[in-house]
């Protein structure tokens, strides 16, 4: 058994584990923008609802029955961004849980191809495994 042949196996082993982490975060990368969209859409929305819920009350020092008509009618407008911020954040939530999932079926792949390699290069240097 040649030193070099262990060496050469090593590199091989940390040449395959840095290239795994590399890609998972890579791909982690694109996940973070997507679990913060369906995170913060929601608050958004509210936001949106609450500001056009205020806009709803100003000027409505007239007779009772006419205000209470114009509060109904833009109060049902503020609902308009609570409705926009759901229809963006659930399909986000979807997809990020899929794409994480894929993830992490992506990095069992890598650790199983890493492994095969691995175990392959040492029955053909002969280099026992530790």
């Amino acid at each position: 058994m040649l030193e070099s042949d262990r060496e050469v196996l090593e590199a091989v082993e940390r040449a395959t584990r840095r290239t795994a982490a590399v890609v998972h975060a890579e791909l982690q990368s694109g996940l973070r923008g997507l679990a913060t969209v369906a995170s913060l859409a929601p608050f958004v929305a509210l936001l949106g609802t609450v500001l056009g819920m205020a806009n709803s009350f100003p000027g409505c020092g007239a007779a009772r029955s006419a205000c209470m008509a114009a509060i109904a009618e833009r109060l049902s407008l503020a609902l308009a961004p609570t409705v926009l911020g759901f229809m963006v954040a659930m399909p986000a939530w979807l997809g990020y849980r899929y794409f994480k999932s894929n993830l992490e079926a992506l990095d069992l792949e890598m650790s199983n191809a890493s492994t095969l390699l691995v175990n392959y290069l040492s029955v053909y240097l002969s280099v026992p495994r530790a």
